[in-house]
């Protein structure tokens, strides 16, 4: 495939190189609140925090204790940086006493009743919003929802568009374009999404509260602590969001028609296993329907191809109505030594990877295919960092470190016309990181968390409560936040909470009838 990326990037760099920078980066970082004691924090949503309903900064995923922080979608990995890092330090400073956990394997955590799913208010929508989490709980078990992640969302600049049409000599319509191209990114992305594992996976251990003090057929670092000797991140492993439940929903992702049937199919196609649980049972609803999915989101994937929806619409009826817009990558394990969980030379790193992922070819994806992204995702996962750890590619064997490193020559092609967009070397910089953790596995994020617990002797547990002290003592230390950064956060606070109120007071038709008229 290499030959199929040097044309398309020569054709680019022919038609105007200059609309490779600048894309839009966004961040969604998942972190778990903890008591003093590092268990899960059983308290409400911090109301200093706004309402996780509609604030536009910070919202809970599964959890009440899940926090997750949005920034908005910015053009440089500073500013990214920069909205992240205010974002922390506006919430360590209303925690009361309370932490943020600090890696993607949880806390040490209590049965499944104990663990409180995320509430939205009494709305129509926030009602839906707990129902679906209920749900996911019933279905998967709410101790894998407490498994948190990084999600980098990104698009090519508008200017790249009509260039890159212009490049390839292509006539199609504008949104098709972008969308056919788009889906090759995200096929490229299943393909050679190991990569990332590797080089960021950061959970190569657990503690044993979260399998229910089974091992798993896992070795033991300690009495309260389970490992993969060679493992980057268990996150992405069979062991975490990769599950059985959905071995049998086969989404395409040869092009947006077909993405979009199949997962309209899947959320309309009864699942037995499903019907058992019930739908509404004493009058409480106990999931949104019993199909296979209850919604889009439930089918998890390690990239998403997406588009902002309207108030109310479904996200395969946004991509319908204006195509593929920017693609979600949700493969990031939080990141144990930055504060805010991930850092500039990651988010400079994955964008030339992206790039890259857009610009190489990208046949479709046949099940012998997808099986291969599959096996390589898990294998990665529990053992990608062993001494002669081989992939299939094409129905053959081949070394990780060989594959790695021709994908990470034409990534530095990427970054060097990123850093002339910069004038910098700092994407460049980025890459030679990562090179480095390919001829070294040692140096690798996974590999060095092992090394801290076995040279400290201490559990998961222990390593990762003191790592969330040292975070939250970081944010204390740094200088105050200029007012107008801190105000802009406690007006979205504020307000976030009147809308809130707004959209409760503006509810003229029951539950029932909403859940109808959104399925519909």
């Amino acid at each position: 495939m290499r030959q199929g990326f040097q044309q398309r990037f020569d054709a680019i760099l022919s038609v105007d190189k200059s609309t490779l920078s600048g894309g839009m980066k966004g961040i969604e970082k998942e972190s778990l609140r903890v008591d003093e004691d590092g268990g899960l924090a059983q308290t409400d949503h911090p109301a200093a925090l706004g309402s996780a309903l509609t604030n536009a900064f910070i919202t809970t995923d599964y959890s009440e204790a899940l926090l997750e922080f949005i920034t908005p979608a910015l053009s440089n990995t500073w500013e990214v940086m920069q909205s992240l890092c205010d974002i922390h330090q506006f919430t360590y400073a209303r925690l009361e006493g309370e932490m943020l956990w600090t890696s993607s394997m949880p806390c040490s955590i209590p049965d499944d009743d104990q663990i409180p799913l995320a509430r939205y208010g009494r709305s129509n929508v926030g009602q839906m919003k707990t129902i679906y989490r209920r749900g996911l709980g019933y279905r998967y078990g709410r101790t894998m929802q407490t498994i948190a992640g990084v999600h980098f969302n990104y698009s090519l600049p508008q200017a790249f568009w009509p260039a890159y049409q212009e490049a390839l000599g292509d006539s199609a319509g504008e949104n098709a374009f972008r969308s056919e191209h788009y889906l090759g990114l995200v096929r490229n992305f299943r393909r050679f999404g190991w990569l990332v594992l590797y080089l960021f996976g950061a959970s190569p251990a657990m503690c044993r509260s979260f399998t229910g003090g089974d091992d798993l057929g896992m070795p033991s670092l300690n009495n309260d602590t389970l490992y993969a000797p060679f493992g980057t991140s268990l996150r992405m492993s069979d062991l975490g969001y990769s599950n059985q439940n959905q071995a049998r929903i086969n989404i395409s992702l040869n092009n947006l028609d077909a993405y979009v049937r199949d997962l309209s199919a899947a959320i309309e196609t009864p699942e037995p296993a499903y019907q058992e649980i019930g739908v509404q049972v004493d009058g409480i609803y106990r999931q949104l329907n019993a199909n296979q999915l209850q919604i889009e989101n439930e089918y998890y994937s390690s990239v998403r191809p997406k588009r902002v929806a309207h108030s109310g619409e479904r996200p395969t009826a946004a991509l319908q109505r204006g195509g593929v817009e920017y693609v979600e990558i949700r493969s990031l394990d939080t990141s144990f030594d930055d504060p805010c969980g991930i850092s500039q030379n990651t988010m400079r790193f994955v964008e030339a990877f992206l790039i890259y992922c857009l610009l190489e070819e990208s046949p479709a994806l046949c099940h012998q295919s997808l099986d291969e992204t599959k096996h390589n995702q898990t294998s990665t996962a529990k053992r990608g960092r062993e001494p002669g750890f081989e992939l299939m590619r094409d129905g053959e064997p081949v070394l990780l470190v060989d594959w790695a490193s021709e994908i990470i020559d034409d990534v530095a092609k990427v970054a060097a016309v990123l850093d002339e967009g910069a004038d910098s070397d700092c994407y460049q910089s980025a890459v030679t990181q990562m090179q480095s953790c390919v001829d070294d596995a040692a140096q690798t994020p996974s590999a060095k968390i092992l090394d801290l617990l076995t040279t400290t002797n201490k559990s998961f547990f222990e390593v990762a409560y003191d790592n969330a002290e040292r975070h939250r003592d970081y944010f204390a230390s740094i200088a105050t936040m200029p007012t107008e950064r801190e105000q802009r956060l406690i007006d979205e606070a504020e307000s976030s909470l009147a809308r809130q109120r707004e959209i409760e007071a503006a509810d003229e038709i029951s539950l029932d009838e909403y859940l109808a008229r959104y399925f519909s």
